[in-house]
């Protein structure tokens, strides 16, 4: 049989897997002792699994594989992020971040390879769309990042602690194959990740925030940006599909029907010079979201080639954040991580470029923006 042809089991739940093994003539129990070693021990060669029989090894390695994407290029930050190059099926590239921060470490996964959305200010929207990620690609970015960081010696502890749909792709138009893959991130033979843990960031496809709520009641993030529908239909197009009332109408619904007592929903909003950060936006917003159990997380716009937009001052964030606050909306502002090795929010675009070809003026936004960061008082807040 050929590579091609093989199964992969990367992507494979439980009672998928469970299926797969009873389709074979074999024992339900060998998918519990299968996905433990994927995922305990990222294993991906038959033969190293040592409690499995000789016959069913030569078995499995002549009708299926485990098999995630290939690493192109690994990026280190100065301020400790990881990002990954992968390349996929059919010659398309993805990038997954991690983020460590004291005890937790956040993952920050791709659906897609590009997007379809067009988000204005975001350079994943400028390079397209080409096709849905497979669980196995999706679940394939925990396995490798998980891999990297070499044998658990405590399979309680995990550098991963965290996992956000939020990289490359609008999640919830590839539906299937990510609540399949989040449905490993969760399983205790997975990667035993709780489902308060495991985000979901939408631009607000409403039907499917809806079946979300109905069958994997995972944290939700609404990629916001904008406190009207005329602004926001222009940064985030998708809004003119799905408006505000009706997004907002979802995320209430999302918020009623989930088990886990956390059910807060965030609010991204990402900060744009003269756009969407004045006074009067500030209090659209209050206006929009008042009642609602929300958490607002305020992103400084990260820079990249030809964007269109510039990062809102640190006095505008700052005055925004503390007028929501007082009004009794809990706000943050999230710190930029990544952005030497073009790993911050808004700039995957799952290309590996020469570096001195990326764009020498997007080096001298960051290099400019962060002599301005260095001459003001204090660190923007969390």
């Amino acid at each position: 049989m050929s590579a091609s042809e093989r199964v992969n089991l990367l992507g494979m739940s439980l009672p998928e897997m469970e299926e797969f093994f009873l389709s074979l003539g074999e024992k339900k129990f060998r998918a519990r002792q299968i996905l433990k070693w994927i995922h305990h021990h990222q294993v991906d060669d038959f033969e190293h699994m040592t409690d499995v029989g000789k016959v069913l090894r030569a078995k499995l390695a002549e009708i299926a594989e485990i098999r995630a994407p290939e690493v192109l290029h690994e990026g280190i930050s100065r301020d400790g992020t990881r990002k990954w190059v992968l390349k996929v099926d059919g010659g398309g590239a993805i990038e997954v971040v991690f983020i460590p921060d004291g005890r937790r470490g956040t993952l920050c996964v791709s659906s897609q390879v590009g997007c379809a959305l067009d988000c204005s200010f975001c350079s994943t929207g400028k390079q397209g769309f080409q096709r849905d990620l497979t669980s196995a690609e999706i679940i394939g970015q925990v396995w490798l990042a998980a891999r990297s960081f070499g044998p658990r010696t405590n399979l309680g502890e995990h550098p991963i602690t965290n996992v956000v749909m939020m990289g490359m792709g609008e999640p919830l138009l590839n539906y299937d194959n990510v609540v399949r893959a989040m449905r490993v991130m969760k399983d205790d033979l997975g990667y035993g990740i709780s489902k308060k843990r495991i985000t979901l960031s939408t631009s607000g496809v409403v039907p499917m925030i809806d079946r979300l709520s109905a069958e994997l009641d995972v944290s939700l993030a609404i990629s916001l940006h904008a406190p009207n529908d005329e602004l926001r239909d222009e940064l985030v197009p998708l809004n003119r599909k799905y408006p505000l009332e009706e997004l907002l109408a979802a995320c209430r619904r999302y918020s009623d029907a989930i088990t886990h007592r956390h059910k807060t929903i965030t609010i991204e909003y990402v900060m744009l010079r003269d756009v969407n950060d004045r006074p009067e936006h500030a209090r659209q917003l209050l206006r929009l979201l008042k009642g609602m159990s929300v958490k607002i997380n305020l992103i400084p716009f990260n820079p990249f080639p030809d964007a269109g937009y510039e990062r809102s001052s640190r006095e505008s964030i700052m005055e925004f954040h503390r007028f929501l606050n007082d009004n009794g909306l809990m706000t943050t502002i999230r710190t930029t991580r990544g952005d030497d090795i073009d790993a911050a929010c808004g700039q995957l675009v799952g290309e590996v470029m020469d570096r001195t070809r990326r764009s020498e003026r997007w080096r001298e936004a960051v290099f400019l923006r962060n002599q301005e960061q260095a001459g003001e008082a204090g660190p923007l807040q969390r």
